[in-house]
């Protein structure tokens, strides 16, 4: 009786040929010694290892974090010594607050270089760990090719401008961007009931040179009034009315219409006094039943920019913000006059 062989299951008696090979044995020498894991099979016991591959490329030295590197780069390269910078001048750059301000929390021990309390005139390095309040801050330099962010608001009735209300009121903070590694500084502020252009920026110090009254930037306002507002009482704003905290007046005051009771004004002035504009309208007999901001300095509030949304300004047009704020002192009155 014949036994039944499976057909794949060759007879192993003859020698194996040359075409019995796989492909990739085939195209191999014969004498070529083995490769790869069939190395590692025939290697008998005994002999020396196989050579070992190039040797990798050393790892950078573990200097540990930023603060503690010194003058040591993540690389092991030496870096180039920086200038120290007054501290207050470092926290207004980062957006911490003006110099003013933070002049004042140095001296009520509030920041601290390197976990020591910082003193007042104290100068600090791109190396050292900054902290006010606690909290480590992101210092940067002047030196820095880019420039502040600069952000335009179109703020909306019924929110205020401060991080911390006791009432619980709607915040214009809680509307803007998050960032990392600093924080939004208001340009001046808006009442809660009024409306319009309000300006943000990173930089404490382009901050205090849009407020200070040495830019005499031009504020400019839509104004509804609940009223009748004589031409006596326009001469005495344009020339002055007296209130709490000094003298006041417009630069510019415009009919721009209305109906009945209520009447449009444009007025313009270059400072921004606590509800300036509102005490001045109740100082001739009238009432602000609405207020709208629609310029400051050389911004403009786009018509496109909706309530309770943001536009932040390009570096090109920040730099030029820069470039121009030297002129701005000028500026606004002549184009006032040749409107």
């Amino acid at each position: 009786m014949k036994n039944k062989r499976t057909p794949f299951r060759q007879s192993s008696d003859r020698p194996e040929s040359e075409s019995d090979r796989s492909p990739r044995e085939a195209g191999r020498r014969a004498d070529a010694p083995p490769r790869g894991r069939a190395a590692q099979r025939e290697q008998p016991p005994g002999d020396a290892p196989p050579a070992k591959s190039a040797p990798r490329r050393k790892p950078a030295p573990n200097t540990g974090g930023r603060a503690h590197r010194g003058n040591v780069a993540r690389d092991g390269r030496q870096l180039a010594e920086a200038k120290p910078v007054r501290l207050q001048k470092v926290l207004a750059e980062a957006g911490v607050g003006s110099r003013r301000e933070m002049d004042e929390w140095i001296a009520a021990g509030k920041v601290s270089v390197n976990g020591v309390v910082a003193t007042v005139g104290q100068a600090v390095v791109p190396t050292d760990k900054v902290k006010v309040g606690g909290r480590l801050i992101n210092i940067r330099f002047t030196g820095s090719s880019r420039p502040p962010r600069v952000l335009m608001y179109h703020k909306p009735e019924g929110e205020i401008v401060s991080r911390d209300d006791p009432d619980g009121r709607p915040s214009v903070f809680a509307a803007l961007p998050r960032m990392r590694g600093g924080r939004w500084i208001n340009v001046g502020r808006l009442d809660f009931n009024t409306s319009g252009l309000l300006l943000f920026t990173t930089s404490g110090e382009l901050a205090n040179k849009l407020m200070h009254p040495s830019s005499e930037l031009v504020r400019e306002y839509a104004v509804r009034v609940l009223g009748e507002l004589t031409m006596e009482a326009q001469k005495e704003l344009l020339a002055g009315v007296q209130l709490e905290d000094g003298l006041a007046s417009f630069a510019s005051l415009v009919d721009a219409g209305g109906e009945g009771a209520n009447k449009w004004y444009r007025v313009s002035l270059f400072e921004g006094r606590n509800r300036e504009v509102r005490r001045m309208f109740e100082a001739v007999g009238c009432t602000v039943s609405r207020l709208i901001r629609v310029r400051y300095g050389p911004f403009i509030l786009p018509p496109q920019l909706k309530r309770g949304r943001s536009h932040e300004l390009s570096e090109d047009e920040v730099k030029a913000l820069l470039r121009e704020l030297g002129k701005a002192a000028s500026a606004p009155k002549k184009e006032l006059e040749s409107t």
